[in-house]
């Protein structure tokens, strides 16, 4: 088990990257406090020895995509979407990224995840790939798509 320091000193490294990729996946301000939580607990008391900050980040960020995985495998989860979710998270977001906001949140799940780590957490395809447990190339591809897609519906604002 880890110390309440460790604890404290993850959240305040990691707790805006694992808050980014839970309202990518859930879209939801509370649900993302849940998974939010989890993964902290999950840190504190079941985590590995790490080797490197690096390698904990990517645990951290792993069982993040994990928890949100599970989160929305759930019958409710699964069969309930309310408008009233992305519209809360628009109004937390500056006026001008309204568009690009609503664009990524309409990809498929397999293009905002890539998008997301690729942009915003700054990971090569290559440490994607091994995030995801996925083919490099597969990778490449997603991102290509969910360019086209993004161009398509954001046209030169995008890129």
């Amino acid at each position: 088990m880890r110390s309440e320091q460790e604890a404290i000193r993850a959240i305040e490294l990691y707790g805006d990257t694992v808050t980014k990729i839970c309202m990518v996946y859930l879209k939801n301000r509370a649900d993302t406090e849940d998974i939010f939580q989890t993964v902290f607990l999950k840190y504190a008391t079941n985590s590995p020895a790490f080797t490197s900050d690096e390698h904990e980040k990517a645990w951290i960020i792993r069982v993040t995509i994990n928890a949100c995985k599970d989160f929305l495998k759930s019958f409710f989860q699964s069969k309930v979407t309310t408008t009233d979710q992305i519209n809360e998270q628009l109004a937390r977001v500056a006026p001008e990224d309204h568009d690009l906001i609503r664009s990524v949140l309409a990809l498929p799940k397999n293009y905002r995840e890539v998008i997301y780590l690729f942009y915003y957490e700054n990971y090569s395809a290559v440490e994607i790939a091994e995030l995801l447990g996925k083919n490099v190339n597969t990778i490449y591809t997603r991102l290509a798509r969910a360019k086209e897609k993004l161009k398509a519906a954001l046209g030169d604002e995008w890129e």
